[in-house]
């Protein structure tokens, strides 16, 4: 069974096409329009082995923060319906990623509340043009979206690039863990029988 989803979304603000395979091979066609953010969804999507379509235009003449919240949200969407009834995935993951002096963990858990935690100390509030505070308000929708707990934590670095692409990094392999089919899990992972 596949369990890929393509989710739309137009506001006044952005419009949005979106398409996830959590099985595939890490193929990524990614334009948003922030060259950044679209540098991070790529590193989601191939070290997540996530097939990943994304097409957004948005009003990035005001700034990109409603682009890149507006596609955390749907991303979280298309997650959720590709997840379709949890039954057989393996629910939990943590993976903590090292890129140069950068150190970061992400930990997930597919519990169906969409709750993020996120501690990135950034030292700047740019790279290049992109306002790094944007890459936690990117989390903060996914995860509310997607119906999950997540928890990314920077353990070290300092370089602000390297901190949050190892963030990225880390997110697309954690997710990948946690939706992963594991033989052994018969129905939903949950001693109360939903994840809701």
């Amino acid at each position: 069974m596949s369990r890929i989803a393509t989710v739309s979304r137009t506001t006044g603000e952005t419009d949005i096409t979106l398409t996830i395979d959590l099985d595939g091979t890490g193929k990524v066609d990614v334009s948003t329009g922030v060259g950044f953010f679209d540098h991070m969804l790529s590193a989601f999507g191939r070290h997540g082995l996530f097939d990943l379509t994304v097409r957004a235009v948005g009003d990035c003449q005001v700034d990109d923060h409603h682009t890149v919240e507006d596609v955390g949200i749907v991303l979280g969407q298309a997650v959720r319906e590709a997840l379709g009834d949890k039954a057989g995935i393996g629910r939990f993951s943590d993976v903590c990623i090292a890129m140069d002096e950068a150190l970061v963990q992400a930990a997930i858990d597919v519990s169906g509340r969409g709750q993020a935690y996120v501690a990135l100390p950034l030292q700047t509030q740019k790279v290049g043009t992109f306002d790094t505070e944007l890459a936690e308000e990117f989390f903060i929708a996914f995860a509310r979206d997607a119906a999950l707990t997540l928890h990314i934590r920077e353990l070290e670095g300092s370089n602000s690039h390297h901190v949050i692409e190892a963030a990225f990094k880390a997110f697309g392999r954690a997710l990948r863990f946690a939706c992963e089919k594991d033989p052994r899990v018969t129905g939903v992972p949950s001693t109360k029988g939903v994840l809701a």
